[in-house]
């Protein structure tokens, strides 16, 4: 079996290389999750689920 070189690991697994960018990335989907999540439903959008139920 062939052993992996440091080239076959994730950043993670390589001494933390690009680790930055992925905690920045992870950083940012969770800020627009948040924000997406937070916003209040439109009253118009909340008629139509009505009429859906």
């Amino acid at each position: 079996m062939a052993s992996k070189t440091d080239d076959d690991k994730t950043p993670r697994q390589n001494g933390g290389k690009g680790g930055g960018q992925e905690r920045d990335v992870g950083e940012a989907l969770r800020a627009v999750y948040h924000d997406a999540a937070s916003e209040t439903v439109p009253d118009e959008m909340l008629e139509l689920l009505k009429k859906l139920g």
